[in-house]
This record gives structure tokens, sequence and C-alpha cells, in this order.
């Protein structure tokens, strides 16, 4: 070794959750620990999960519930969640002093609800175990030869170490950083990378009263979706809409069966405005509401037999109607079609939206080629691998972060 060139126990490649978990983790057993980040600031995708708010984890404490989350992955999750799990997550940052509180669907935020709180806390465990930190320096080169990874090249130089931890993050949220770097790395030094998709994504839709809609978020709705006029599955749920298409945690988390619907013909679903009102209760409704308002136009009542910011859409929906019709003239067939149109808002989807709108994206490396019980890869026992390089499906909702804190502490205490 050029005893020019720095060398480390340990090198880090990626300063988001996974990475500064990791390299915290190792300083904190005292290694010597570099960890290399490409942008000028560290945990830039951790800024902006849950809106700003930084969905930590899903407080889900029993491990066979929460890896039912994880789907085909579950199994091989086990060993590194019970090294480091949920609770484990609530005392860590505890004690970084950084309490968490559970909210809704069991997500666990951190009690500022300040994702800025959580790259800080983090930032302070690094220094703390003594981590050098070097931001803006993109690593253009991982060299091996057939006993492992033997260094890192960056613009400002070569860097050695004992062990190497990539924590470069997968392909969702580019603008933060996160291109891929780690997919090909892996792939050049022979490991087979599963391609990518966005996942945890929104859907593109055609339809002109959606779009208008852009910025309404309704809380309890039921949607249905469709594959070539054949009934796929449904979900009752929180719905957003945006002027491209719907999203929310609803939508979010079926991306990946629709996906693969697309991939199989037309794709369409419909809406229940009321899931919880049948149709001959919500037509009796619709009649009470006509009688009290006989004599106003139908566009000017709609307001009272739609949910809460919908009025505009539903009457472009009903627009062969005539909205311009006193209540009293509306006959009994013309009610029928605004129940059943509530009961049924058509949607045409057309697409999944891409990697800059994914909360999250699979792919990677294939789960088969890691040893779980420490995050290193199979080939070479001096590289571990941690987060979104791991090829693992999960839903929103703290899942995904959850998976970030458990492969980087187990990462970095194997190092």
């Amino acid at each position: 070794m050029n005893e020019r060139t720095p060398h480390y126990d340990v090198i880090v490649i990626g300063g988001g959750a996974s990475g500064m978990m990791a390299a915290g983790r190792a300083g904190a057993l005292g290694k010597k620990v570099l960890l290399l980040e490409k942008n000028k600031q560290l945990g830039e995708k951790l800024k902006i999960s849950g809106g700003g708010r930084c969905n930590i984890t899903n407080a889900t404490y029993d491990i066979h519930e929460l890896l039912a989350f994880y789907g085909k992955a579950a199994p091989f999750l086990f060993s590194p969640f019970s090294q480091f799990g949920v609770k484990d997550t609530f005392t860590f940052f505890e004690s970084l002093g950084l309490p968490l509180v559970v909210q809704a669907r069991n997500r666990a935020f951190p009690h500022t609800e300040k994702a800025s709180d959580v790259c800080n806390a983090l930032i302070a465990y690094m220094k703390k175990g003594k981590v050098t930190i070097k931001t803006g320096t993109p690593v253009k080169k991982i060299t091996c030869d057939d006993s492992g990874i033997t260094s890192v090249v960056t613009g400002e130089g070569t860097y050695t170490a004992e062990k190497y931890i990539l924590a470069t993050g997968g392909l969702s949220h580019p603008e933060t950083g996160s291109t891929g770097d780690g997919f090909k790395w892996l792939s050049e030094i022979g490991y087979t990378i599963k391609k990518p998709t966005p996942t945890i994504v929104p859907l593109a839709v055609s339809d002109e009263w959606v779009h208008m809609l852009s910025g309404v978020s309704l809380s309890f709705m039921k949607i249905t979706f469709f594959l070539d006029d054949k009934k796929a599955f449904s979900k009752t749920g929180k719905v957003l809409f945006t002027h491209f298409g719907l999203s929310g945690p609803l939508i979010l988390n079926s991306a990946v069966k629709i996906g693969e619907m697309l991939e199989g013909g037309r794709v369409t679903a419909k809406i229940d405005a009321y899931p919880d009102t049948e149709i001959g209760a919500l037509d009796k409704n619709i009649t009470k509401t006509f009688d009290l308002y006989k004599n106003k136009m139908l566009k000017n009542i709609l307001k009272e037999i739609v949910p809460e910011g919908m009025a505009p859409a539903i009457a472009h929906l009903l627009s062969g109607i005539g909205l311009d019709t006193k209540v009293h003239s509306i006959t009994k067939e013309q009610r029928r079609i605004i129940v059943d149109t509530l009961k049924g808002l058509p949607i045409t989807v057309t697409s999944l939206m891409g990697y800059d709108r994914a909360v999250v994206a699979d792919g990677g490396i294939a789960l088969e080629d890691i040893n779980m019980k420490t995050m290193q890869t199979k080939r070479f026992s001096n590289l571990l691998v941690t987060g979104d390089l791991l090829h693992i499906n999960r839903p929103t909702g703290g899942q995904s972060l959850q998976l970030c804190w458990t492969t980087g502490y187990v990462a970095g205490s194997n190092v």
C-alpha cells in the first residue's frame, strides 16, 4: 500500500440514512471511519422524507407483523431485524435527544416533526465516534481484485480501507443524488443487479376531472381497480388528487400491483366517494337535500351532496344532465346518474409516475448474494451493502427508513 494513500478501518460511501447509521455505529465501536458523500450536505433525501417531517419508523413492535410488510424479503430480514428492530430505533433516537411520537397508522416521527433534526442527530452521532466526513466528494470508481475491494477513487484522491460499506441509495428522488451509482458499481464488479422500477409512486391518469381537483385530499374513499374491465382489487383510505393524477398512502402502496397490471392490459378504476353508504341510502339522502333546495339550480347545490372540495369535478362529470336545471325538475333517472357517479367516479390509469416522484424504487442486489446476518456480500467479505441498494419491496409508512436504520446498524456492527 502506498503510504500516501489514506487508509481507514472502514469507508462508507453514501451519506444518507443507512450510511450515516453505519458510519456512526462503526465509529462508536472505535473504528477509524471515512464517510464519502457526493452532495455538499448529508442526508438530502432524509431531509425531504415524510414531507419534511421524517417518518422514522412504523411502530409495529412484533417482528413477524413488521416483516410481513416486506413481502418476499421477510425470511431474509429476520436476522438483521432481530439485531436492531423498531424498539431499538426508538431507544437509539431517544439516546440522541430526539424522542419519537406515534401518529396515525403507527407512523413514528421525531417529536419536533423536523427531518432536519434527524439528520443533525445522526451527524452528532458520527462526530462523537470521530468519523471523518467528506462531502462534495463523488466516488469515480471502486477497484477490486480476487480478494475483495481494494480502493475507492475520488476526484480528491484514492482511499483504502479494511472494509467498505456501500450505502448510496437507489433511484427514487434523483434530485437528491440517488442516481443509481451503487447499482453501476456493483454491476461493474460482477454482481447481477435487478433492474429497478419505481414501486411506491403516484399514478398518472388521463381524466380531466381528476386534474381539476389538484391539491384536494380526501381521507376516506374506496378505490377499485380493474384490468381489462375485470375487477382486480379494492382498497379504502386517503386519496390525494394531483395535477398529473392520484397520490396518497392508499395509491402509493398499490403501485406495485398496478404496475404489474399495466403490463397486462388496460387499467381503469372507480372511486366510491361514500364507501360507508349503500346506493339506496345515498339516493334517499340526496332526495332529502333536493327537497330542501328544490328551487335552486343543480350547480348551486352540488357542494351539499358531494365530498368537500369535489363540486367542480362532479359538475364536469354531470355536465350532460344540465347544471342549470332547477332541482325540482331533476328526474328520478337523472338523480340515479348522480348517485351512480358518486359511487363510481371513473378513472383511466395511463402509467406509474417516474423516479422523480417515487418515494421508493426497488431493484438492486439480490438478497441471496448477501449474508444478512452481517450485510456482507458473499463474494467479497470486505464489502457490505445497506438500504435501498438491496432488492426489497416495502410500503410507505416508516418501513423504508426502518430498513435503513437496521441494515446500517448491522453493517456498522460487523466491520
